[in-house]
């Protein structure tokens, strides 16, 4: 356990790279607060699709999003999402959430308005945090900064795994298309930091890129 208040691990990575399930045990092992900013952009694009607000309309959804209040809660069950005091947990890993959540998070104006909900959630803790653009530009002072990536094929399998009845191809194609968006988009592009330590998760198990995680920030602290 840490009792520095700024202590933030940042991870990136692309979808299925392992960045969630690494995220978590990272923070529970350091006993730090888990903040799972792509579950952020879940539950707006939930939002959006729930009240028929298209996601490609830059407009209405920054409306939207000024109007959610998303909260998370580390629980003995896992993390909880809520969305206007409304547990939306499970809603957010829909297909249809998944095939629009790179649409929302693409728009500039609800970028800046999660990146200020992170910090926000963060100030005054210690913290681990993973999305895409964790270590460039929401905290690119961070010192613990990893980029988790995995060949396209292994992220799609974990992807099906999580997604019971999904068909394989589709969720490759998915996963393709996310990676497509996610790197080219104006704002907050998925990119590794310049300081960022890159782990090809393609051949590790959980516990092998945890660990590895833990070496590195161990090391840092000591030198």
């Amino acid at each position: 356990m840490t009792e520095d208040k700024n202590f933030v691990v940042a991870i990136d990575g692309p979808a299925g790279s392992g960045k969630s399930t690494v995220a978590k045990l990272i923070a529970k092992k350091l006993k730090l607060l888990y903040i799972d900013t792509g579950a952020m952009y879940r539950a707006l694009t939930f939002a959006a699709l729930s009240n028929n607000v298209n996601p490609l309309d830059n407009s209405s959804v920054t409306k939207l999003a000024k109007k959610c209040r998303i909260e998370l809660e580390d629980t003995p069950a896992g993390l909880r999402v809520s969305l206007n005091s409304i547990d939306v947990t499970c809603e957010i890993r829909s297909p249809k959430v998944n095939s629009h959540v790179s649409d929302v998070a693409k728009i500039k104006e609800v970028r800046e308005i999660m990146v200020k909900e992170q910090r926000r959630l963060a100030s005054g803790k210690g913290v681990v945090l993973e999305g895409r653009d964790i270590g460039t530009v929401v905290f690119p002072d961070a010192r613990y900064k990893f980029y988790l990536d995995a060949s396209v094929n292994e992220r799609a399998k974990r992807r099906v795994k999580e997604m019971p009845g999904a068909k394989p191809n589709d969720v490759k194609a998915n996963v393709l298309l996310r990676d497509k968006i996610d790197s080219s988009r104006e704002i907050g592009p998925l990119k590794k930091a310049q300081d960022a330590v890159y782990v090809d998760t393609t051949d590790m198990t959980i516990e092998e890129v945890v660990d590895t995680i833990l070496k590195k920030i161990n090391v840092t602290r000591c030198t």
